[in-house]
């Protein structure tokens, strides 16, 4: 019997991919992956029980041990609930942004989470959205986009985001922080940062959203995976 269809959205912070995934997900019906979100988990908890996120060991440990809950929120938002407490906002934070990047990078950390992403491959099909996630994670996706923008026009980006929330941000700080996150998500010796070789790439510096949401829907209907 065949698995369950993938589509796997990759790219680095930024780009729109947390967007298209949810709007792809309500358009197909599909339930949605976020990836990312389970490597924000980990470094929250290793956090929180005082572990150094180099400890490759320990946090390992935490991630195969996550007690999380991915649940639609009353507005209509994903809600993270972590060891029974609601998280959505704590890991959204930049520094639990950047703490993620540090623990993924992690072999043993990536190990302990493959599984678990790999187990949310259920009927009637699955949108993944992620770094790896059509590279190493769904290698046989019957989809695979991967989402560039210029490093200046994100950080414009996730401080407009930041304001909006009412929060202090400093757009020469956001700069820096995306910049050094990509150079560690493309270095990494595990599972780093790039397109599949069989991806379709867009480049969604000049585009807003709603046209990358509509190019992505029109590949998915080009591979017949809407019905």
């Amino acid at each position: 019997m065949n698995p369950a269809p993938v589509i796997t959205v990759d790219g680095p912070s930024g780009v729109g991919k947390g967007t298209v995934c949810q709007w792809l997900a309500t358009q197909l019906g599909w339930p949605l992956l976020d990836s990312g979100a389970l490597y924000r988990l980990t470094a929250l908890a290793a956090l929180r029980r005082n572990l150094q996120l180099e400890d490759e060991v320990g946090v390992a440990q935490v991630a195969a041990g996550l007690d999380v809950v991915f649940a639609p929120g009353d507005t209509g938002e994903l809600q993270v609930i972590l060891d029974g407490e609601e998280v959505s906002s704590a890991i959204r934070s930049e520094t639990a942004g950047n703490a993620a990047s540090r623990v993924a990078a992690l072999p043993m950390v990536r190990a302990a989470l493959l599984q678990r992403q790999r187990n949310f491959r259920q009927p009637p099909g699955l949108i993944a959205d992620g770094r790896d996630m059509g590279t190493v994670v769904f290698p046989d996706a019957e989809l695979k986009l991967f989402l560039t923008a210029d490093a200046g026009e994100r950080a414009q980006r996730r401080y407009k985001q930041l304001i909006e929330k009412g929060l202090n941000a400093s757009l020469e700080s956001l700069v820096k922080e995306i910049a050094e996150r990509d150079e560690r998500d493309v270095q990494r010796t595990a599972a780093p940062l790039k397109a599949a070789e069989d991806a379709e790439v867009l480049d969604t510096t000049r585009l807003n959203i709603a046209e990358v949401c509509q190019w992505a829907l029109t590949l998915a209907r080009k591979r017949q995976l809407v019905r």
